[in-house]
C-alpha cells in the first residue's frame, strides 16, 4: 500500500536546535511558571507580529475561556455556527449562551449585515472567527459593537501572519486569541495566545493564567492553570526562525493547487480586501454534498486524507439551541472540504490529489 498523505503534517524544525535550548532548561531546572523562554518567546511574538500586548497560554481553548472572564462578559455571546468546535464549547463551558447568526456566503466569516437583528439586552459580546486565516469584516463588526456598547473578541486560531491593512491581524478587537497547536503554521506543540493593547487586561490575563497568584502569597480575583512550559516555549522558539519560510511555502503550495484545480468546477472563499494572506488551509467548495462525498470516498481509496472542516455546524451541537436559521452556514458546511496542506507536501503529490479530483 502507498504511503498515507495526510490532510496536515506539523512543521519540524531541525532537531539539534531544539535540543540546543534543554541542557540550560536542565541547568535552570525551572520547567514552568512564566520561566525565561516563556518569556522570551512572548517578547519575540510581540516583536515579529507587531503587537502590543500578548500572554502565552497552554492553548487555544484556554485562550478563549480566559478572554471572556477578562472582559466581565455576561448572558449571550453572538457567534458564528461555522468554526472549529472550541469556539462555541468555550461558551457553554463559562456558562454563556451562545447566538448563532449566519455567515457570508463569499469569505465564510460570520455575515455583519445579520448580528444586529441578533442583539437583545442579554447580549455582551461578538466573538467572530477569522475563518481558515480570512479576516472578517473588522470595520463593520466593531460599528456593531460601539454602537450597542458590546465587546469583540477574535478567534484567530488560524491567523498566524495574516495581516490586515498592514498590520497583524491580532490588532483588532478588545482581544484576540490564537492557537499555537502542533497543526498550526506556527506552533509551540500545545499552546496559544492571548492579544490586547490594554496593559492593563494583560495584566489582569496574566493573573488568571496562574491561578491568581499576585505574588507568592497573595491571590487577585479567581484564576485557572493556563501557563505554558520552557519545553514548549522552546518549540516556539526554534519554530520562529523558520516562520518565514514556512509562510512563503504555504503560499506556493497553493499556488500549486489553483493550478491543477483551475478547469474544475470547485470554487475557494473570497479572501477580505487589504489583507495579506497566510494560507493556513487549502479547502475547496463543492457544488453539491454528493460530489463531496464521491471525491472524499475516493481519495480515502487511494490513502489521502482530507477534512470536512467545518463540519457538522456548531449549532447542530447537542447542548446548544440552534434556533436562528442558518442557511448559509448550513450549505457550505455540506460542501467544503480541506485537502491535504502541510510544510512537506510536494507539487507532485497536489498534482496526484488534483487528478483524482478531476476524474470524480
Amino acid at each position: 500500500m502507498e504511503d498515507k498523505i495526510p490532510v496536515t503534517q506539523p512543521f519540524l524544525p531541525p532537531r539539534e536546535e531544539y535540543e540546543s535550548f534543554l541542557a540550560d532548561i536542565w541547568d535552570r531546572n525551572w520547567l514552568t511558571n512564566n520561566g525565561p523562554l516563556v518569556q522570551e518567546l512572548e517578547g519575540k511574538l510581540m516583536n515579529y507580529l507587531g503587537v502590543e500586548e500578548l500572554s502565552l497560554v497552554s492553548n487555544g481553548t484556554i485562550a478563549l475561556q480566559i478572554a471572556m472572564k477578562a472582559l466581565d462578559l455576561q448572558g449571550e455571546i453572538i457567534t458564528t455556527p461555522f468554526s472549529y468546535v472550541a469556539t462555541t464549547s468555550s461558551i457553554v463551558w463559562e456558562n454563556y449562551t451562545p447566538v448563532f447568526v449566519d455567515i457570508d456566503p463569499n469569505t465564510f466569516n460570520l455575515d455583519p449585515q445579520k448580528i444586529e437583528e441578533a442583539i437583545t439586552p442579554q447580549t455582551s459580546a461578538i466573538i467572530a472567527t477569522h475563518v481558515y486565516g480570512n479576516p472578517c469584516d473588522i470595520e463593520s463588526i466593531q460599528a456593531i459593537a460601539d454602537r450597542h456598547g458590546l465587546k469583540v473578541i477574535y478567534d484567530a486560531a488560524h491567523c498566524f501572519g495574516t495581516k490586515y491593512k498592514g498590520q497583524s491581524i491580532f490588532n483588532f478587537g478588545d482581544i484576540s486569541t490564537c492557537s499555537f497547536h502542533a497543526t498550526k503554521l506556527f506552533h509551540t506543540v500545545e499552546g496559544g495566545a492571548i492579544v490586547t493593547d490594554n496593559p492593563d487586561l494583560r495584566q489582569k490575563i496574566n493573573l488568571m493564567r496562574n491561578f491568581g497568584h499576585d505574588g507568592l502569597n497573595n491571590f487577585t480575583g479567581v484564576g485557572i492553570n493556563g501557563k505554558n512550559s520552557e519545553l514548549h516555549a522552546a518549540m516556539g522558539l526554534v519554530n520562529l526562525r523558520y516562520i518565514d519560510s514556512v509562510l512563503a511555502q504555504r503560499k506556493e503550495l497553493s499556488k500549486f493547487y489553483d493550478h491543477y484545480l483551475k478547469d474544475v468546477d470547485v470554487s475557494k472563499p473570497s479572501i477580505q480586501s487589504h489583507a495579506e494572506y497566510n494560507f493556513s488551509y487549502y479547502p475547496v467548495l463543492f457544488n453539491s454534498e454528493e460530489q463531496l462525498t464521491k471525491v472524499q470516498a475516493r481519495l480515502t481509496k487511494a490513502n489521502i486524507q482530507t477534512r470536512r472542516y467545518f463540519y457538522p455546524l456548531l449549532s447542530d451541537l447537542d447542548y446548544v439551541d440552534g434556533k436562528n436559521a442558518t442557511p448559509v452556514a448550513n450549505r457550505i458546511s455540506k460542501q467544503i472540504l480541506c485537502l491535504p496542506f502541510y510544510h512537506e507536501l510536494s507539487e507532485k503529490t497536489i498534482g496526484k490529489i488534483c487528478k483524482i479530483i478531476k476524474s470524480v
